[in-house]
């Protein structure tokens, strides 16, 4: 395996998840010795160790992690350091079950597996910066030690916000800064309606356990607070790294799909995001509607290509626009990181299929074309204990090499040089419009995610490299930009997005765009309020669908039949691209254009597609037509082209074999008149 100096990051670069604590000490030298020759940089550990670490008050047993990260370090290897606030001890919980947070049915989730925390919690932000200080004072300063991860997977298990004990009792304090007087919340909130109205803060409790759906507005407030919470909870975390430990990075390992807290607020501070990276799981949990059982199972082997590309650009994004961040660490990359990429079956499923020969080497170089510097395979050797025996490792539980391993082994990372991804398409996501879209979804299958993935899943298919940013950065610089599923635009984000209309962006807007005032509530003059100029019209109707009815769909972009959602719309002033085709919205507007801005009001894979091939073609934006399970991006001046079937392909101009990619130049392009060829979606 080719592997280039750990001094000078030009190629992508490896490592691994270790848990010395999890076996005898023997093992450390071997283990640390069998990864370098493995070709692997970077080890993290100790995100799980506190009861190690101190396993009584104020105790501390710090002998066995730094024999450990000496042995790591004979071996050349780089260590990323965490801080051990996801599994606060029992000792702790059972002297302060006030720590315990509550689920939004009012009870306590006990001590027992991990996350068993309440951000709000005073007393654990007591020990979260206790514990952090004595860590970042032992090995701040460690020469093996490059950088820090804060805690571990926000959010996991449904962690990010806690219904009852010390959160709820600090919501009323957060609402009375945010709007000053109760009248103001009230009004924000539509209070009057079902007589909801405060006279007393005190009074303001979580939204949960109300006898039918709460306030939106409620809701979405409460996700804005506990947002808040996560991001102060870590940035009390990061300032102590950055006092103790100078000259390393910071980040954090966020989660996929993940969406209890506003992940631009809570990386704000970072030096990069990284993320964890299971393709198997994610299908079974984030397919859209459109990904029926028949590609679940298809794609079952090695996870849908969209749904891991959203997420690697997602978290390669995720800087964008932010202030004040530093960069510590010398000598390693500037990109995200993978801190956890499967490398096996995994345990917590549905269904934990054995991944497909050529994943893992799959896996790997999808992440480096979407921006990864390091690809971080979880875990080194699988458990042999607790809840994760039956999750898979590099190694297997007796020690031998797995088939990840010999995947890993078989890479030559000089094929993957690090470098920018030329994305030229900008995709807008927006936390707070995901929570108040999916609190009124309005159709059981359709959220934020599934229509803004739709989205994504038809810029991949014309080979597109996409930049998923924050509505609120700069947009001018892009040759077009698409916002899936924006539903809540406040005055002053309409105003930069006309702006940027106006200096030539063509933009395309999806269903629901601009129909909730910052508050939740609705536009008094209706959908698209502020954005009623730029898009030259009004909401006409909206039609949810339920599962087997459909909407047709004509006009400049073929027949097309709509699925789960249908609006229509009231044009002053725009053009009519497409109408429906029978049913209660026969021939109303369906696809509308008024100068530089497009509004789809259907949702429909084949109408999308159809829609962003004029809009992007007409922006120079080359465009590819790739068949289902092929895909292409583009990093660095080299062009990767993947092959996710379980069944070699030939497109193009190039013979694919069945889960594999190919690196090819830059300015590759297919050849004239090859399609695909090979087995379909069915075959095997």
């Amino acid at each position: 395996m080719t592997n280039p100096d750990p001094a000078t990051p030009d190629f992508l670069m490896l490592g691994t998840c270790d848990y010395p604590e999890h076996v005898p000490s023997d093992r450390w030298a071997p283990y640390a010795r069998q990864q370098a020759e493995l070709g692997l940089r970077f080890v993290r550990v100790a995100e799980f160790a506190w009861s190690r670490l101190e396993p009584r008050p104020g105790e501390f047993d710090w002998a066995w992690l730094d024999d450990a990260i000496a042995a790591y370090a004979a071996e050349g290897l780089r260590v990323v350091m965490c801080t051990p606030t996801p599994t606060p001890p029992a000792w702790l919980i059972r002297a302060h079950p006030e720590i315990l947070a509550f689920d939004d049915q009012g009870r306590v989730r006990e001590f027992g597996s991990r996350r068993h925390y309440d951000f709000a919690s005073p007393v654990f932000r007591e020990h979260s910066r206790r514990i952090t200080r004595a860590v970042a004072e032992r090995y701040g300063a460690h020469p093996a030690v490059v950088g820090w991860q804060t805690d571990n997977e926000f959010g996991c298990h449904g962690t990010s916000r806690s219904y009852g004990g010390a959160s709820e009792a600090a919501f009323p304090g957060w609402l009375q800064a945010r709007y000053g007087t109760l009248e103001a919340l009230n009004e924000a909130w539509g209070n009057v309606f079902w007589s909801m109205e405060y006279t007393d803060w005190a009074q303001v409790k979580s939204p949960a356990l109300t006898v039918t759906e709460p306030n939106p507005s409620h809701v979405l407030d409460y996700h804005r607070f506990a947002s808040d919470l996560i991001a102060s909870f870590q940035a009390e975390q990061v300032e102590l790294l950055r006092e103790l430990s100078p000259g390393r990075f910071v980040t954090h390992n966020f989660m996929i799909f993940e969406s209890g807290f506003d992940h631009y607020d809570v990386a704000r501070g970072l030096d990069f995001a990284t993320w964890d990276n299971y393709p198997t799981g994610m299908l079974e949990f984030f397919a859209p509607p459109g990904v029926g059982e028949d590609l679940k199972t298809h794609y079952a082997r090695t996870g849908h290509p969209d749904l891991v590309a959203f997420n690697h650009d997602v978290y390669r994004s995720l800087m964008l626009g932010k202030d004040g961040l530093g960069r510590d660490g010398a000598g390693t990359p500037n990109g995200f990181w993978v801190m956890e990429q499967q490398c096996g079956q995994v345990n917590w499923a549905p269904y934990n299929p054995l991944p497909a020969g050529g994943a893992v080497a799959l896996w790997t170089a999808q992440a480096w074309a979407h921006g990864a510097d390091v690809v971080s395979y979880f875990r080194w050797r699988a458990a042999t204990m607790a809840q994760e025996v039956m999750h898979s490792g590099l190694l297997r539980h007796d020690e031998t090499p797995d088939r990840g391993f010999a995947e890993v082994a078989g890479l030559d990372l000089t094929q993957f040089p690090v470098g920018p991804v030329p994305a030229r398409v900008a995709l807008l996501h927006d936390y707070e419009s995901l929570w108040i879209f999916d609190q009124q979804r309005h159709a059981a299958g359709l959220s934020y995610w599934a229509q803004t993935v739709t989205y994504y899943m038809a810029l991949r298919s014309l080979g597109v490299d996409v930049q998923i940013t924050h509505p609120d950065v700069d947009l001018s610089g892009y040759a077009a930009v698409v916002a899936p599923a924006i539903t809540l635009v406040p005055a002053d984000r309409a105003a930069r997005w006309e702006a940027a209309a106006r200096g030539g962006v063509p933009f395309v807007f999806g269903p629901r765009t601009a129909f909730r005032t910052p508050g939740g509530a609705m536009w008094p003059d209706g959908q698209f309020g502020p954005l009623s100029g730029l898009t030259g019209a009004r909401l006409l109707q909206y039609d949810s669908l339920r599962p087997g009815m459909t909407q047709g769909v004509t006009g400049a972009f073929g027949n097309v039949d709509a699925s789960l959602w249908a609006e229509s719309y009231r044009v002053t002033g725009a053009q009519t691209l497409a109408t429906y085709a029978g049913g209660p919205l026969d021939g109303q507007s369906a696809v509308i254009r008024h100068g530089h801005a497009t509004v789809i009001g259907a949702h429909s894979l084949d109408l999308i597609r159809g829609v962003l091939r004029e809009v992007l073609g007409g922006a120079g934006v080359p465009l590819l037509d790739l068949p289902e399970g092929v895909r292409v991006s583009r990093r660095a001046d080299r062009t990767l082209v993947q092959n996710w079937h379980p069944h070699a392909v030939t497109w193009g101009g190039l013979e694919l074999g069945p889960v594999s990619s190919v690196v090819l130049g830059g300015d590759w392009t297919p050849t004239e008149g090859k399609g695909v060829q090979g087995e379909g979606v069915d075959g095997e």
